[in-house]
């Protein structure tokens, strides 16, 4: 068969080929690729069938080019259930083309919501706490940080014969690590992740077939605290004070074997526990792993166990708040080794990974003698003695220590905490080589979508360095740090970030999961708050910028993913923010019920709270008035519509002058102006030519916080003035995006001046060196240097905009794996000619605009650029040829563009 449109890349709620789908009607997705210009799907067919092969549910052939994805509408989904589907794309050539997939059903609650689960959370008898952890003779008193010791559990159990299916349903309230037969369960870290656990806990999925043997079995955990009774964010309450007082456990397995039968494997009272060697694990704090506490074979079958084990102590039948995952989760995902490792003192070494980010190290400690200990200390960066800087860390001791048992020589590698680093200070070995210690790196397993690569090796390094944040960031929720006691789902962050994120990777379900916690989050009132999760006794009200994340958020997933469903489901919860934030403030200028109002956050020129507060209020009623026409809501379109055209009215006779000028007078203010279209025609020249001057006289240079850092290369891109931005991006004093980078930075900082020569660190109160809030920049590198976008009434990437802006660079070049296929632009300047090469996905079609001196002479593939197949000339003006092309690749060539101002 001669090669044709192709489908691939099948999803199922954003993810291949998920085990645990609670969803009663899952998103069916696909991507497509061809090697023919115009190629577009004609029609498609999706068939859903059993395990067995028994026909479910048939689309039939549907004529839809446009279409990537189709909702089941079959007959009711059975609970842990495996289904296959395929889906056949119809080509031009006519002929149709099939990949397949499959999916998993999880727990599924029946109709009258009726849980599957039997299982009871579990933990341990607690009445030992007062000897377990008193030091052994001769024994220094280790400080505990009043965390108790990890529990471990374990229940033997008999298998009949070899299974043909197994699956292990499991959660805790807390962190666990799940263990079969003496092998790890599944690659997950930090299971299950973090919720607000008072309104829900996720539960995991694992095929453990392959696990299980004829005869005695034995499933087993270990459990920490994690966010559930460990500390979290940087309230100093002492752990459990958030959650819950004490980590517990629940899990089922499910084994089917050849004849038909099946059994049952529940958490319950006939499971045995005992503390184990992890004195203490805590996400702030650091994990303590005391070897002479170890007790070989403890999952394995045969173990005896000894005194140390008693009868489990039920807590609980609860199963409501049950509800599978739906985000990636997190896993170690690469390995870095160390760079340098130097000796600091007697028996202190430093090592020096030569990367910010989030994870754990590996350590293989040598020369050890019974009960002595080897300490690891993190930090982000070396004070000026060349020594770990940890003032920064706050309450985060970021402490993992080791407790040698029998032998001269052991593998520590902490597995139920985090730490955010680039250094490691290892104490109480003679000798450490760098072959002794790697580091594990940790993150949600986002899919990575984008590649960015330019001409100038500062700003590929920036590019670099806003991803190591994301990284790093994306632990189970969009934190603001990973290293300090905070590590919080700062819902501005996610927010101005967001953008810069869906074009480095498929982050569609790892915020689909996010939204759940901060829609249950949302007062009674309809206010959003400041984080989400929601921890226990925070209260702020969403600040302007923050709250309205709740709105933002679903609305920019909803352009990028083109998944309606993302509205239908936030749909409610921004209605009633927008209505919040006008019951409130009737007279439209948002002052009352502020929160705590951050306005733009550390900007170097403060810009006025209530021209913030008002832009985002108009922005949010705008969003929510569009979402709610795509979901069919006419009524609330035309409300909440005419709400925005009237507080965009009152924003400019309250903050706009005549000429164009903003109240404050701040790059910032007119970035929100500019930006969200609250401006009347006649002032946005004004506005436009003020926001340059502003640029211009900071010589050039970056005045805002993280509201405006995103904004500002795209505003000045739309209204002429890409140079500038260019300037911006390509400055190398503070406040700049190069100016950390010159200064050792891997990752983005919190501040723009977090170190400088003259004044050292910043203050150590709030100072993170990990934090991607101003990189937002990210999204430009991909839409305004190399030029790939989509037009902005599009979704989806149905309908590309390439518009590269090259100012001073000689090549850039972007690719992105967007839900229908690969896009990508990619160009170069040598010689005096311009060569630009487009990539568009199937039934995707494109608006290209190509900066030239001669714009009749544009060529493609050889020939007139109006001649070309797939591509029509639009018009033309001096600079620029403007042109509409098909699905495919083109390659362009013309004159090298002036350069501008």
């Amino acid at each position: 068969m001669e090669p044709g449109l192709e489908p691939y890349g099948l999803r199922c709620e954003h993810r291949p080929e998920p085990l645990g789908v609670d969803e009663t009607a899952p998103l069916l997705s696909w991507r497509s690729a061809s090697p023919h210009r115009g190629d577009a799907p004609a029609a498609y067919r999706v068939r859903v069938r059993s395990a067995a092969g028994a026909a479910l549910w048939d689309t039939g052939e549907v004529a839809d080019p446009g279409a990537v994805s189709v909702r089941y509408a079959g007959p009711a989904l059975r609970p842990r259930t495996r289904y296959t589907w395929t889906v056949a794309l119809t080509g031009r050539d006519g002929t149709a083309r099939e990949a397949g997939s499959w999916f998993e059903t999880g727990m599924l609650a029946d109709a009258a919501g009726a849980s599957e689960w039997t299982a009871a959370w579990i933990t341990h008898d607690r009445s030992d706490l007062d000897v377990v952890d008193a030091p052994e003779e001769g024994e220094l008193a280790l400080a505990d940080h009043g965390l108790e010791p990890a529990v471990r559990l374990r229940r033997a159990f008999t298998a009949p014969g070899p299974p043909v299916r197994a699956r292990l349903y499991v959660t805790a309230r807390g962190i666990y690590e799940a263990r079969l037969n003496g092998a790890r369960v599944g690659d997950h870290e930090l299971a299950p992740g973090w919720t607000d656990y008072r309104d829900r806990v996720d539960y995991q999925v694992h095929d453990v077939t392959a696990l299980l043997r004829t005869g005695e079995n034995v499933l087993a955990a270990t459990v920490a605290d994690g966010w559930w009774s460990g500390f979290a964010g940087f309230d100093p309450r002492r752990p459990g004070a958030h959650y819950g007082a004490f980590p517990q456990f629940l899990a089922e397995l499910h084994v089917e074997y050849a004849d038909g039968s099946t059994a049952a494997v529940v958490t319950d009272e006939r499971w045995s526990t005992a503390r184990g060697p992890v004195r203490y694990a805590d996400l702030l704090k650091g994990e303590c792993h005391d070897l002479r506490r170890e007790t070989p074979g403890w999952d394995l079958p045969g173990f005896t166990g000894g005194g140390d084990w008693r009868a489990a102590e039920v807590t609980g039948r609860d199963h409501g708040l049950l509800t599978a995952s739906v985000a990636p989760p997190v896993r170690a995902v690469r390995e870095l080794p160390a760079r340098r490792v130097i000796r600091v003192g007697e028996r202190a070494h430093l090592v020096d990974f030569g990367q910010n980010f989030a994870g754990r190290v590996r350590l293989t400690a040598r020369g050890l003698t019974p009960g002595a200990r080897v300490t690891i200390r993190h930090g982000e960066a070396l004070d000026g003695g060349g020594r770990l800087y940890t003032a920064n860390l706050r309450t985060a001791d970021a402490t993992d220590v080791l407790i040698a048992g029998d032998g001269a020589e052991a593998v520590f590698e902490p597995r139920l905490t985090c730490h955010g680093f680039r250094y490691a200070e290892v104490t109480g070995l003679d000798d450490l080589a760098e072959a002794d210690i790697t580091a594990v790196v940790l993150h949600s397993d986002t899919p990575w979508a984008g590649e960015f690569a330019c001409s100038d090796p500062d700003v590929e390094r920036l590019h670099h360095a806003i991803a190591w944040g994301q990284r790093s960031n994306f632990v189970s929720v969009p934190t603001d740090c990973p290293q300090r006691d905070e590590r919080l789902g700062w819902l501005a962050d996610a927010q101005v970030f967001l953008p810069t994120a869906c074009l480095n990777a498929d982050v569609a379900a790892f915020f689909d999961g996010w939204l759940r916690e901060v829609r249950g989050a949302q007062s009674s009132e309809g206010g959003f708050t400041n984080v989400a999760p929601r921890l226990p006794g925070v209260s702020d009200e969403g600040a302007p910028g923050w709250g309205d994340a709740g709105v933002l958020v679903p609305w920019h997933l909803y352009l990028v993913y083109g998944d309606e469903r993302v509205l239908e489901r936030n749909i409610d919860a921004m209605t009633a923010w927008v209505d919040f934030v006008h019951r409130h403030n009737p007279d439209l200028v948002w002052t009352r019920r502020v929160g705590p109002h951050f306005a733009d956050w550390l900007a170097p020129a403060p810009t006025p709270r209530p021209v913030v507060a008002t832009a985002y209020f108009a922005r949010s009623a705008d969003l929510t008035a569009r979402a709610a026409a795509v979901v069919g809501r006419a009524e609330q379109a035309e409300h909440y519509g005419a709400l925005a055209r009237h507080i965009r009215k009152t924003f400019t006779e309250r903050f706009a002058t005549r000429d164009g000028r903003i109240e404050g007078d701040t790059q910032t203010a007119y970035l929100l102006a500019l930006a969200f279209d609250l401006l009347p025609a006649e002032l946005v020249p004004r506005a436009a030519e003020r926001l340059a001057a502003l640029v211009e006289e900071a010589r050039p240079g970056v005045t805002t916080g993280f509201l405006g850092v995103g904004l500002i290369a795209p505003v000045l891109d739309a209204h002429g003035r890409a140079d500038l931005a260019h300037a911006l991006l390509r400055r190398t004093d503070p406040p700049s995006w190069l100016y950390p980078l010159r200064h050792g930075a891997t990752t983005v900082w919190e501040r723009w001046d977090g170190y400088t020569p003259e004044r050292g660190f910043q203050a150590a109160a709030m100072n993170s060196f990990n934090h991607y809030a101003l990189g937002s920049v990210g999204e430009w590198l991909y839409r305004g240097v190399a030029g790939l976008d989509q037009a902005p009434d599009s979704v989806g990437y149905r309908d590309l905009l390439v518009r590269p802006r090259p100012g001073s660079l000689t090549a850039a070049r972007a690719a992105y794996e967007s839900v229908r296929g690969r896009a990508a632009a990619g160009w170069s300047v040598r010689d005096g000619l311009l060569q630009l090469a487009v990539t568009v996905p199937p039934g995707a079609a494109a608006t290209v605009h190509i900066p030239t001196a001669d714009p009749g002479g544009v060529r493609e593939g050889g020939v007139p650029a109006d001649e070309a197949e797939g591509v029509r000339v639009t018009g033309m003006e001096p600079g620029t040829l403007h042109c509409r092309i098909t699905s495919g690749e083109f390659h362009f060539t013309a004159a090298a563009p002036r350069q501008e101002h």
